[in-house]
């Protein structure tokens, strides 16, 4: 699946075209004692890699809560959909998941331009989104809450380890759609306050599996480390011809987006050790909560469930988070809950430690992680304590300006 931008405009056209369509739709009645929301991961296409676990996490977060007693005394009921990575069907099942459903959250999106089709459609209907996919930041958007790590976050790890502990000089590599690019962005900008350079940006559409030229060309350019933010199971054949070509203990690795399609799983050790990335969860993070979720997680899925990354665990943090906000309200009603998650006093401690919303930004504040890929799981070396999401602080302030409706690029 390429996210170029005529397939953007052209899902965002579709979102358009079936806003008449949906505008006819039966409203379809909720039962009084009922909450609803609705699931938009892909469960198949070329990103179900990420959305399946996704759907299995946020369905694990509902029937918890149900099995709690609830929300205010309320069951939640889930309706799952499965856009199959297909930004027409993203359209679609937004419109009918606020129309037709009248759900009180739509939890979903993976991509940034999946996020961007929906996101509009949902303020529009006034039904709450909640985004929880490690992505490149800056959606400020009152009406959308994002508990993944937005660039700041993510890319400070990734670069301090990288420029302080392999080298000044590195070259970049990631996907080419909008999230890589603007981490590609953040990385050059990095570079330069820690004394280093990027000596190439390159990007490689998601269906791209033949990375010979690549290869060679970053070995022509001898960079100390290789910056990667490749994406999808395409991608993924880089690391195995980067170590078949005798690579891998030559110029190291280090990631932001290794792990979270769980390619420590799929590849041998001698294709990924070493590999280091940064993430805001890793399934072997050392606390009670976590060690406790994933015991939950495999006794409801069976062991051979999907490995737990930064990713997949996003449905159930979302959920749970979304979950604090309605029990604040004392309501499910969108508009008492949105003040309740912009309180400054919605915080909680799960699975990937401590999680505080901000009310500036509708992100969250969070812990990061960096590990290294040792025989197809993580040992964590090094962690960041509540990194705030500033992306673009300095232009979005939801307690100012809560009007306002935009993803904003960083300014570098």
């Amino acid at each position: 699946m390429k996210l170029s931008r005529r397939t953007v405009l052209k899902g965002a056209g579709a979102g358009l075209g079936t806003a008449f369509a949906a505008s006819i739709l039966p409203y379809k009645s909720k039962a009084d004692d009922e909450i609803v929301i609705a699931s938009l991961f892909d469960q198949s296409g070329g990103l179900d890699i990420y959305g399946t676990p996704m759907t299995m996490t946020c369905e694990l977060a509902v029937e918890e809560i149900n099995a709690a007693g609830g929300l205010n005394g309320k069951k939640i009921r889930l309706i799952k959909y499965d856009p199959q990575s297909s930004m027409e069907l993203y359209a679609q099942y937004a419109q009918e998941a606020a129309l037709k459903e009248r759900v009180d959250l739509v939890h979903g999106a993976i991509t940034s331009a999946s996020r961007e089709v929906i996101r509009p459609i949902l303020r529009r209907y006034k039904t709450l989104l909640w985004y929880s996919v490690i992505y490149e930041g800056g959606v400020c958007d009152i009406n959308n809450f994002v508990s993944g790590v937005g660039a700041v976050q993510w890319v400070k790890p990734t670069a301090e380890f990288g420029f302080n502990n392999r080298g000044k000089k590195a070259y970049y590599i990631g996907a080419d759609y909008n999230a890589p690019q603007i981490i590609g962005k953040w990385l050059q900008k990095f570079s330069g306050d820690l004394g280093g350079e990027v000596l190439q940006r390159d990007h490689f559409p998601l269906d791209v599996t033949e990375f010979g030229p690549a290869i060679a060309k970053i070995q022509e350019a001898k960079p100390d480390w290789l910056a990667t933010c490749l994406v999808g199971a395409a991608h993924m054949g880089f690391y195995r011809q980067w170590a078949a070509a005798g690579m891998l203990n030559k110029i190291p690795i280090v990631s932001c987006t290794f792990g979270v399609g769980n390619e420590h799983m799929q590849l041998q050790p001698e294709e990924s050790n070493g590999i280091v990335s940064a993430q805001p969860y890793f399934q072997e993070i050392d606390l009670p909560a976590n060690k406790d979720f994933v015991a939950r997680y495999h006794k409801r899925f069976g062991s051979d469930a999907p490995y737990l990354n930064a990713v997949g665990i996003g449905g159930y943090l979302g959920t749970m988070l979304w979950a604090e906000g309605v029990k604040k309200a004392g309501t499910h009603e969108r508009q008492a809950v949105m003040d309740a998650l912009r309180s400054g006093d919605i915080a909680w401690d799960g699975p990937a430690g401590h999680m505080v919303v901000d009310p500036v930004t509708n992100h969250v504040i969070q812990d990061m992680h960096v590990a290294e890929c040792q025989n197809q799981s993580w040992k964590i070396f090094d962690s960041y304590s509540q990194l705030y999401p500033s992306d673009v602080v300095d232009r979005c302030d939801l307690t100012k300006t809560p009007d306002m409706d935009a993803h904003l690029e960083p300014i570098l």
